[in-house]
């Protein structure tokens, strides 16, 4: 007998509480495992299981000037392609049943052309006739007359031509700026791909950021959905443009050399049959779970079926096509919670069996193990982020540790903090003890990006930090030369928090399009209940570009804040470390990336002479300062000023109230016993 004892997960090593579950975690490991090597010996390699974009669908083949119509259905009856190149008749043009459920068509080349409007009519296991928009289709519109979707043959002449080469690998830690195309620009109408990248684009680059999140670009059929009732995952929002538009976005961002990530939607999907992928074959079950394991009512959507091995070779493939296709840099993978677990996250988690034992869906688990290889086989180096809300261990660890692969996960629990605080608490109220341990509070080895805010706070029926913290008051005493106390709160506990928020809260950094400039507007998309009015659906920039109003001044402490963190590699070194917290004081001193960090939130008292201790002697200036003039303050602090330790270690500060400073070590010592004399 061999006296081998199994290998412990890496995971495991480094949380001790993760032992009992050394077997199970050694399991997802090892079937992960067999997955990829069964993929390799049926397929020949990923990349060819990952393919079904390139075979299944609608694709002209020049060699043999045929075009070929192919589509997985396993339990339809009949299928037929029907367009406006054979006046929609199901008759004229059938498919026929092959192997593994693939129907199946070719058409001379003269019968389909770039431009045409393509259904296909199926005859449903149930005998339901309907006409579908074909699952893999890359382009889709929608008629002006009656609001129908149909599929769209793409097949342009010339193919974009790429300009810029990126590599995500390049990126020290995520700066994201968090957008939605068609409401990125002033008018109060819809906007485009390419409107975003020659006026949206250049002042994202300007504030510094390195990564853009695109929301909303797999095709919806309702607006409102955020883009997250998707009904075409291989289709590129038409509303915005065409697929090269969206080409030459990405391209003209990697020119700036920021990456762009894809918000993408694999966790459900749209329930509607007409526009989506549900019942499509008549069998109830052929993309989704049957029954009610294959709903999600929080989303009123359907729940994909990850047991399935086409449905995970469809996801897998709609992955590669996106970071291929469009060279996408990553993804921000939405919903993970509800993947999860087959309760969708609807439970408190407060033991570790919540993730092993109670509830887990270890076929979604799987999956997502397969899409975070792939994404790493296809684009080294990508960002992979998790929306999840569990906190489920190991899920932004390696698959070789015993993890999920992802490279980070949004911290979204501090939103949820600052809401809950500025609702709750008077500014007297604030602990900063607390308020650092809901930043730190997370777990050692696994990536976080911090966010403030995100889209959530910003929709109509909530609020953005801004407007909590000045409300009507954003209408009627913005003005630089209006004097306001509710104003002048606001504009400085909106900087504090959101770089208190940066240094502790993670190792990447999101930002929602216009809550750096404090946009005073919620959102609210065109709809029934406001007319179909495009009123709330954009981001009015004119009020950043007017000198007179201020919120120039947020928008350039958040320029001063973003370049200070990426020439300083603020996210890419180790998490902040605690210098001194004073709860009376509500003062607090931290140090990264051999920064020092200073906040005073108290509402009234300033400190003329403030001890901070810090680890080592030196003399230092400040790199940013809230209270400036440009920064929106009261220039109580003087830039230019060197301060010095004294023999204990200690910096002395005047710290003025409601500010925040970030201060460089900017060489030796020049009188150690007579510091800031």
């Amino acid at each position: 007998m061999s006296d081998t004892k199994p290998k412990i997960p890496q995971l495991v090593k480094d949380d001790g509480w993760l032992e009992p579950y050394t077997d199970h975690i050694a399991w997802r490991m090892s079937r992960l495992e067999d997955h990829l090597s069964e993929i390799d010996a049926q397929s020949g390699s990923i990349e060819a299981y990952t393919s079904i974009h390139q075979h299944v669908g609608i694709h002209y083949h020049p060699s043999t000037d045929t075009w070929s119509v192919r589509e997985w259905a396993p339990s339809a009856k009949h299928v037929a392609v029907i367009g406006n190149f054979n006046q929609w008749n199901a008759d004229t043009h059938p498919l026929v049943k092959g192997e593994n459920g693939i129907w199946e068509t070719n058409l001379p080349g003269n019968t389909l052309h770039h431009g045409d409007l393509v259904k296909l009519h199926i005859v449903g296991a149930d005998n339901s006739a309907r006409d579908r928009i074909p699952a893999t289709i890359h382009r889709t519109v929608q008629d002006e007359t009656t609001n129908d979707y149909a599929g769209q043959v793409w097949q342009p002449e010339s193919p974009y031509v790429w300009k810029n080469d990126f590599d995500p690998s390049s990126l020290n830690a995520p700066l994201i700026y968090e957008a939605h195309v068609g409401m990125a620009g002033e008018e109060p109408r819809l906007h485009t791909y390419r409107e975003f990248a020659d006026t949206t684009l250049p002042r994202i680059a300007k504030l510094g950021y390195n990564t853009v999140q695109l929301m909303a670009v797999q095709e919806h059929p309702y607006y409102g959905s955020f883009g997250y009732h998707v009904s075409s995952f291989f289709a590129a929002c038409s509303r915005f443009g065409t697929p090269e538009d969206l080409k030459y976005l990405i391209d003209t961002a990697h020119g700036y050399d920021i990456a762009v990530l894809l918000d993408v939607v694999h966790s459900h999907a749209i329930k509607n049959i007409s526009e989506g992928l549900n019942d499509f074959d008549g069998s109830g079950h052929q993309y989704f779970h049957a029954g009610e394991q294959g709903d999600q009512p929080q989303w009123d959507s359907k729940c994909f079926d990850y047991g399935k091995n086409e449905v995970r070779q469809f996801l897998l493939s709609n992955v590669r096509y996106w970071l291929e296709e469009f060279k996408f840099d990553g993804f921000r993978f939405d919903g993970i919670t509800s993947m999860l677990y087959h309760h969708h996250g609807t439970i408190g988690f407060d033991h570790y069996d919540k993730y092993f034992t109670d509830g887990p869906d270890e076929d979604a688990i799987l999956y997502l193990g397969l899409a975070t290889t792939l994404c790493q086989k296809i684009r080294p180096g990508a960002l992979v982020i998790a929306e999840d809300m569990s906190g489920m261990p190991g899920l932004c660890r390696p698959t070789s540790d015993g993890g999920l692969g992802f490279t980070h996960r949004l911290a979204m629990g501090i939103p949820d903090y600052w809401i809950k605080l500025l609702k709750h608490q008077q500014d007297e109220q604030w602990n900063p003890e607390e308020m650092w341990n809901v930043m730190t509070n997370r777990r050692h080895g696994e990536n976080n990006i911090a966010y403030a805010e995100s889209h959530d706070q910003a929709l109509v029926g909530d609020k953005t930090i801004a407007f909590r913290l000045m409300d009507q008051d954003m209408y009627w005493h913005m003005e630089v030369d209006t004097e306001n106390d509710v104003v002048d709160r606001g504009i400085a506990l909106h900087k504090i928090i959101r770089l208190f928020t940066l240094v502790g809260g993670g190792e990447g950094w999101l930002n929602f399009m216009g809550n750096e400039f404090g946009h005073p507007e919620w959102l609210d998309f065109p709809r029934e209940g406001n007319d179909w009015s495009y009123h709330f659906c954009r981001r009015q920039w004119s009020l950043v570009d007017n000198p007179d109003l201020r919120y120039q001044h947020l928008n350039h402490f958040d320029q001063e804040m973003i370049h200070m963190a990426k020439e300083q590699n603020l996210l890419g070194s180790n998490p902040a470390q605690l210098l001194h917290v004073h709860n009376d004081d509500q003062i607090i001193a931290v140090e990264r990336a051999n920064l020092i960090f200073v906040f005073n939130f108290h509402p009234t008292q300033s400190f003329p002479d403030y001890p901070v201790p810090i680890a080592r002697q030196g003399a230092y200036q400040m790199i940013v300062n809230s209270d400036s003039e440009e920064n929106g303050g009261h220039q109580r602090l003087d830039n230019s000023i060197i301060f010095e330790t004294d023999q204990d270690h200690t910096l002395h500060l005047y710290l003025p109230t409601r500010t925040c400073l970030v201060l460089k070590d900017c060489g030796t010592i020049r009188h150690p016993r007579n510091a800031n004399k």
